[in-house]
């Protein structure tokens, strides 16, 4: 071998370790802009292509469920001391914090969207009918609980609801829009599906000492010598009239009934006692 093809080759080895060194290079920069992309929670991974936005933990129903599990024994004290339905302040507590993921809720422990009004404790400030309105703040959400109970009780316009059984969630619903608590029309409605759908109604149930009511199966009863049947949600006197082979009226009549209105729970005589 030559001189000159000493060279050649000399420089041939040097020109192909530095290549293969700086790939090495570029290869730990791109896996270290990686490693640190995926450990920040403000930037979504990219999968397929397509952005996956972050979202809450467990679906909606999961997070319901969590919430009665947290707040239904505060709920059933409220009752015992202020006479207001378990069902229906839990209820209101998750339609109106967002079952505890509103922005109220978070920042205030404030559960039930309670404004400033008198409060001489601290306050946070929040969109809502006009910008920037004043809304109470506190140190733990059993006490939003407790300042919805005395809302309640001491104002005026809601003291027609303690004249109805604490365990007419229907009637406290109804009564709450019709005092001016809401102005969704259908906020009676949304109260109702709430309480049947996650049977906040045993709170009630429990807090007033009654065996539970079983509402998931159909049966009937024996009163008085005759036979009752316990309304479930979707029944209508027609559609309980054809089950136990009778009539309307004749429903209407042994239950003194005007009109077609029955409500959840309602105990019906379906024959009369012989």
């Amino acid at each position: 071998m030559n001189y000159k093809h000493l060279i050649i080759l000399v420089i041939t080895v040097i020109f192909t370790a530095s290549c293969g060194s700086k790939k090495k290079i570029a290869s730990r920069k791109k896996a270290k802009t990686e490693r640190s992309i995926s450990s920040r929670n403000d930037v979504p991974a990219k999968v397929n292509n397509t952005v996956k936005k972050s979202t809450p933990s467990g679906s909606y129903a999961d997070i319901v469920e969590e919430y009665i599990a947290d707040f239904a024994e505060i709920a059933k004290e409220e009752m015992r001391l202020y006479k207001i339905p378990a069902s229906i302040t839990l209820a209101q507590g998750i339609l109106e914090s967002g079952a505890g993921r509103g922005t109220l809720s978070r920042n205030a422990n404030n559960h039930f969207g309670i404004k400033c009004h008198d409060w001489e404790g601290d306050k946070v400030y929040h969109d809502d009918d006009r910008s920037q309105e004043c809304f109470r703040k506190y140190n733990n959400a059993k006490y939003s609980y407790r300042d919805h109970s005395l809302f309640l009780s001491e104002r005026r316009r809601y003291a027609g609801l303690f004249d109805l059984d604490t365990d007419d969630y229907e009637g406290w619903a109804k009564g709450l829009r019709a005092a001016g608590y809401a102005t969704d029309r259908k906020y009676p409605d949304k109260l109702i599906d709430l309480i049947e759908r996650y049977s906040l109604y045993k709170f009630d149930e429990e807090t007033l000492g009654k065996r539970k009511s079983n509402r998931s199966s159909r049966t009937i009863a024996a009163r008085d010598g005759g036979n009752t049947y316990t309304v479930q949600k979707g029944d209508t006197l027609y559609s309980i009239s054809k089950r136990f082979n009778t009539t309307v009226e004749m429903l209407q009549r042994y239950n003194n009934i005007q009109g077609n209105t029955i409500s959840i729970g309602q105990e019906l005589v379906v024959t009369p006692a012989q």
